[in-house]
């Protein structure tokens, strides 16, 4: 178990209170990876109805060895992340600590967290700034100090903290306070905050965000659907001069969890939720069965070329570029530069069309804002290896898009 001193613990609070600067815990330098249970198995809690589907240490256990077995943290994803329903529903009373359920984690969560970190990946944890979780159980309010310190004491090394059951003004103070919190522990955990989601139409306060917060959600929750998708796509693109500019290593945009893998979207439609949420500099937070995934999802979720997009050392977050013909062009600088400093490009092609066959569509490159004098190379990021020769700066670029569908290819700047 992860120990501090007093003496460091003393130090961390006088630092924080004479430094105005930006949180740097030296985390999340690019987009967390990782899995999390809340979209596929939610708030099930009837482990004899369903055992391999209730929030369990089974469930989380078995998750980290799927990780680990099947490729997944070869790629990057590294966080196994409990969301809400963990918890008994009342603090212990002689010591006021948040409890995990007894019969659902009858091992406790110290016990889970070295599972998780023998397997070589880090143990991520739910909680709610209010009176009470979204399902109504014990939030942190009135507990905050205590309760940072037990997730240090857990070996925790991701908080996820929601805003249901709570004042939103009291969020402008509570937030940042508990982030202050977790890092004074002296325990490195990644903070990811919901207090935009919570603002309705309110313009969230950036500048403490990206103080306090590792990353944030921005909107609502995502469904299991392709509607879910696009409607976060559109609150995305609609915002995007606003919302664009803040991220960067150290905090980053949450559009929320990926989908792929379970129920709501197709083939071509989890090829299109990875290349935009790559596109976003997105965490890449898989909420799914790892053990029921289909080989050819599997492989969009482990496509080295396009994570690596997603995880460009620049940690500049990309935007729609353009609508033409109900086909949206999403653009994002990435590495390398070339010796002139001209950036290259991830550029996705989405399809809103549902008129039944891949519709093609050409741009030169000056309307993609392509315009580095040399020319680019091009590549297929969905095909492993391919090469599409060079572009100049004055060519035309065609594609071809499925239905609800996309097209993703690399501009790398000669």
């Amino acid at each position: 178990m992860h120990k501090t001193s007093p003496a460091v613990i003393v130090l961390l609070l006088l630092q924080l209170l004479h430094c105005g600067h930006a949180l740097e815990n030296g985390l999340a330098r690019t987009p967390p990876m990782g899995w999390m249970s809340w979209q596929r198995f939610r708030c099930i809690t009837d482990c004899n109805k369903f055992p391999d589907e209730c929030i369990s240490e089974r469930l989380f256990r078995r998750h980290a060895d799927l990780l680990a077995s099947e490729g997944y943290a070869d790629v990057g994803y590294e966080y196994v992340i409990i969301d809400d329903c963990w918890l008994e529903k009342a603090r212990d009373n002689k010591t006021n600590k948040l409890v995990a359920d007894r019969t659902r984690f009858p091992s406790g969560l110290n016990a889970l967290a070295d599972h998780v970190h023998n397997r070589g990946l880090k143990f991520g944890l739910y909680q709610d700034f209010g009176t009470h979780t979204c399902a109504g159980y014990p939030g942190v309010i009135d507990h905050m100090q205590l309760d940072a310190q037990t997730f240090a004491d857990w070996d925790v090394d991701y908080v996820k903290l929601d805003g249901c059951n709570a004042n939103v003004t009291d969020m402008t103070e509570g937030y940042p306070q508990f982030g202050r919190l977790l890092n004074a522990t002296g325990r490195p955990m990644v903070y990811s905050c919901s207090w935009p989601a919570y603002l309705e139409d309110a313009y969230p306060d950036y500048e403490s965000l990206i103080k306090h917060c590792n990353l944030w959600r921005n909107w609502d929750d995502i469904d299991d659907s392709l509607e879910s998708v696009f409607q976060i796509m559109d609150y995305f693109a609609k915002n995007q001069d606003s919302i664009q500019p803040q991220a960067g290593p150290g905090h980053w945009n949450d559009p929320d969890m990926l989908i792929l893998g379970n129920y709501g979207l197709s083939y071509d439609q989890s090829k299109l939720q990875m290349a935009v949420w790559a596109v976003l500099a997105a965490p890449l937070i898989m909420s799914n069965d790892l053990a029921k995934v289909e080989p050819r999802v599997k492989a969009i979720l482990q496509n080295r070329d396009i994570i690596a997009v997603n995880q460009d050392p620049l940690g500049i977050q990309g935007h729609r570029l353009l609508v033409q013909e109900y086909i949206e062009v999403w653009r994002r600088p990435i590495t390398p530069k070339n010796d002139d400093q001209e950036y290259s490009f991830a550029v996705a092609f989405v399809s809103r069309r549902t008129d039944g066959k891949p519709y093609g569509v050409t741009f030169s490159l000056k309307e993609l804002l392509l315009t580095n004098s040399k020319g680019y190379s091009v590549q297929d990021l969905f095909e492993p290896k391919s090469n599409l020769g060079v572009y100049e700066a004055d060519s035309q670029f065609s594609t071809r898009v499925v239905p609800n569908g996309v097209t993703f290819y690399k501009f790398t700047a000669l």
